[in-house]
């Protein structure tokens, strides 16, 4: 789980990160990253969209994100936010390729 200080909460962060972001797009999933001069640490936002299957399928999805996400925070630059879009092919991917490509993501754009 990812601790409050580590989410983006707000409206307004979320369509800044997706509008200014480099953008880093996979087979399952979009990253947005900006990098701020801010010294805080960085956060995470997750839209994972009806789209993508029925609430417990986007559940599923979305704490799997919030799983690798944690594990990545130690790697990310401090001052950046990140919003990952879930695709709906997210819904029938593994957890070793989703995290494969939220890795490979991470480590282009915000690391």
């Amino acid at each position: 789980m990812l601790a409050r200080p580590n989410r983006l909460t707000r409206g307004t962060d979320y369509k800044a990160v997706v509008r200014r972001g480099a953008r880093s797009v996979g087979p399952h999933t979009v990253m947005y990253v900006v990098r701020t001069d801010e010294d805080r640490s960085p956060r995470f936002g997750f839209i994972v969209s009806k789209q993508v299957g029925v609430a417990v399928t986007r559940n599923t999805v979305r704490r799997r994100l919030k799983a690798i996400s944690a594990a990545a925070l130690p790697d990310v630059r401090r001052g950046t936010d990140i919003v990952i879009r879930a695709l709906p092919s997210a819904a029938g991917a593994e957890f070793d390729h989703l995290q494969a490509e939220v890795v490979k993501g991470l480590r282009r754009r915000a690391a």
